[in-house]
């Protein structure tokens, strides 16, 4: 004879069973999806610019809204953008690096170096997007495409990189991830670094020397500064300036044997190194004391 109350409880839990394979199921295929704002590296967005700060005596903050609050904008850790703007009569390109994580919902930052006229006598006229993106009015539009570029960290110390933009991707593991940089070429590590020290099951190590002409000059500091007291373990940075102010207690000149022997982790598998900015800095200061201190030249990736 069956339990009435037996039945009605296998009954109750069947219904309950169900209802959860239910919510499950309406879960997956109704929930909200994430919107990007850049599906296709071929394809331009206008963005609007909603805020420009100065960063520093030769550099903005500029905030760029995505096309809705909802919008994220798509950008894998290690890739960039390009700006595209009609200027002078001509079509401008440039690549920047958003400093903001792709997680934020709305808008993106990026902190650019403005290249003023007659301040090189190299380039007289000085950088045509820096500038006019130091002018353009708020509320006005700029075309935005990506994303792009060689390097992408997937998170939990595995990068996926391209030798050229032709080859297919490599996998490579790191514990410990070296970055040398200097001017505005701390934006692809600040963004590097962000991401890492935000997912707190990500236990990779990350050592920064960073090179620049004075103390002035040294972008995000209180925020590199700020992420090296949150975690003293798992991130350490060193300035390096030309013109060092007075009791300055970071190194001066330039990017030495000497101060990537004492501040990088050393070489092995488990350690990346990466390299951003001017030419000269890359070819004949990084490369050749990386070469003498032993780091192989596959384990050394230049944004």
């Amino acid at each position: 004879m069956v339990n009435p109350i037996a039945a009605v409880g296998s009954t109750v839990a069947a219904l309950v069973v169900a209802g959860g394979t239910g919510v499950v199921i309406w879960y997956f295929f109704f929930r909200k999806k994430p919107k990007f704002t850049f599906t296709d590296p071929a394809v331009k967005v206008p963005l609007r610019i909603v805020d420009r700060q100065p960063a520093s005596h030769d550099t903005i903050r500029l905030k760029l809204a995505l096309p809705s609050t909802e919008h994220r904008p798509g950008i894998p850790v290690g890739k960039h953008v390009y700006f595209v703007a009609r200027i002078e009569g001509q079509t401008v390109v440039r690549p920047y690096t958003p400093v903001s994580l792709d997680t934020q919902k709305g808008y993106m930052d990026f902190v650019i170096k403005v290249y003023k006229a007659n301040t090189n006598p190299n380039f007289p006229r000085g950088g045509k997007m820096s500038q006019y993106l130091m002018n353009i009015p708020r509320d006005q539009y700029i075309d935005v495409r990506g994303p792009s570029g060689n390097l992408h960290y997937k998170g939990l110390g595995v990068f996926d990189i391209k030798p050229d933009e032709a080859s297919p991707a490599q996998k490579y593991t790191a514990k410990f991830v070296n970055m040398i940089c200097g001017g505005s070429g701390i934006t692809p590590m600040f963004q590097l670094l962000s991401y890492i020290l935000s997912n707190d099951k990500d236990m990779t190590r990350l050592s920064l020397v960073f090179a620049n002409n004075s103390e002035g000059d040294i972008l995000l500091r209180d925020e590199l500064d700020a992420y090296t007291t949150k975690f003293p373990n798992q991130l350490r940075v060193w300035y390096v300036v030309k013109e060092p102010p007075a009791n300055w207690r970071y190194s001066s000149g330039y990017v030495s044997e000497s101060v990537l022997s004492e501040h990088l982790y050393p070489p092995g598998n488990d350690t990346l190194v990466l390299l951003c900015g001017p030419t000269p800095m890359v070819e004949f200061a990084c490369y050749p004391n990386l070469a003498k201190l032993n780091y192989a030249r596959n384990r050394i990736f230049a944004y």
